[in-house]
């Protein structure tokens, strides 16, 4: 009878244990329009603190560091978004939903395979396949839009990576590859859900576009290695009259802040019109927070800009300073209002338009703004982030300089 009953004890301690996730690589798949977005991720469990997540694409792991188990379900939240997948563990699969917080009726269906760790399909760098390489001039349409883009594809065998960029920013790291003669890219990060497909003629690609639950566009590429976009400073700027911004926000306590305040007094001010929900923002704000670290002694100062979501300045608050705290970022933020372009430009109406998030605007020591970049060019676009990387140095440099001549 003792034993019965050691066993019976031990059989519902087993069974009231905390679940489990297996751990290993995973291939996840959500259903948008008709089609399967793939994408890839891996699970570990240090068995300190519990599950950690990678969403990975490309070259690039985004740590998803709350990932919890409620009864025979998972819940991982993206990172700084206010987004999750949610899903049903069965053995070695998972089947759930991609949600939006912010958006109650959004929702992705999502599952995904334990020890997957192909993409689209298996890959072969040594494979024989249409060859994708190399930079496009492209054109994005539907019925009510019309986008200008450069591609950039690097292909190795079947195996393919590359990127879109655009006037308002990149599409970040995409990873595929070539079957059947047919061009697959896609990207998952926690955000955005991109798919692209396209056919090689001669040095023409045709192709399609889906992104979320309902967005497509047709796409072309005449392959040119001279492809180009319009100059990314000069689409937004100051109206006639302007030569300074005037403007009251709160911070993340609901203090006031202007750029009178004294820690902008003679310095170099960067002011980063951002949102916490915007892939290519959390890219450049990765970059500003370590530049910030490196160079806030000499004189400059960053300032962020945040446009959410939601009017509401409590959600708002919450959104930024998880990010603030989880990326450590050190410079400052305020709460402008919400991600609606002409809204973002009527709370700065010295300026023309706002075309994209993120939009960084440098300001001299003299309070004046000296340039003004739409979008952001992050580092799934290789030589273009370099080049990024490059001009926002000269500038701030240009402008400490003035300020040194100014002196003498």
């Amino acid at each position: 009878m003792r034993f019965l009953a050691l066993f019976a004890l031990a059989f519902v301690l087993f069974s009231c244990s905390t679940p489990e996730i297996k751990t290993g690589s995973w291939r996840g798949v959500l259903e948008i329009q008709g089609q399967k977005l793939p994408f890839n991720f891996r699970i570990v469990n240090d068995f300190s603190k519990g599950y950690d997540a990678y969403l990975k694409n490309a070259g690039e792991e985004l740590l998803l560091d709350e990932v919890t188990m409620t009864g025979d379900s998972v819940n991982m939240v993206l990172h700084v978004f206010d987004a999750q997948l949610r899903a049903a563990v069965e053995g070695n699969t998972l089947n759930g939903f991609f949600t939006l917080n912010y958006n109650p009726g959004y929702k992705v269906p999502f599952t995904a395979t334990l020890g997957e760790a192909y993409r689209f399909k298996p890959t072969d760098t040594t494979a024989n396949a249409t060859n994708f390489s190399g930079k496009y001039q492209v054109v994005f349409v539907n019925e009510t839009d019309t986008t200008q883009a450069i591609g950039v594809f690097n292909q190795t065998g079947n195996y393919a990576t590359g990127s879109f960029l655009t006037s308002t920013g990149d599409y970040r790291y995409l990873e595929g590859g070539v079957f059947n003669d047919t061009l697959f890219l896609s990207t998952f990060d926690g955000n955005h859900a991109y798919l692209f497909k396209a056919v090689r003629n001669d040095s023409t690609l045709t192709g399609d576009f889906w992104s979320g639950r309902s967005y497509h566009q047709s796409w072309t590429g005449v392959k040119n290695e001279n492809a180009s976009l319009p100059d990314a400073e000069s689409l937004t700027y100051l109206k006639p009259g302007y030569e300074t911004l005037d403007f009251k926000f709160p911070d993340l306590n609901g203090k006031p802040v202007t750029l009178k305040d004294d820690r902008f007094k003679n310095k170099v001010v960067v002011l980063q019109l951002f949102g916490t929900w915007c892939p290519n923002c959390m890219d450049e704000t990765k970059y500003l927070s370590l530049w910030y670290d490196n160079n806030k002694d000499r004189g400059v100062e960053i300032l962020g800009l945040a446009f959410e979501r939601k009017p509401d300045f409590t959600y708002a608050t919450e959104r930024v300073t998880k990010m603030k705290t989880k990326w450590g970022v050190n410079y400052d933020f305020v709460i402008v209002g919400v991600d609606d372009k002409l809204k973002a430009a009527g709370a700065l109406p010295a300026l023309n338009t706002i075309v994209a998030f993120p939009t960084t605007i440098f300001i001299g020591k003299d309070g004046k703004v000296k340039h003004i970049h739409t979008g952001f060019e992050g580092p799934g676009t290789g030589v273009y982030h370099e080049r990024w990387k490059q001009r926002f140095n000269e500038i701030i440099n240009e402008l400490l300089s003035e300020e040194l001549a100014a002196k003498k």
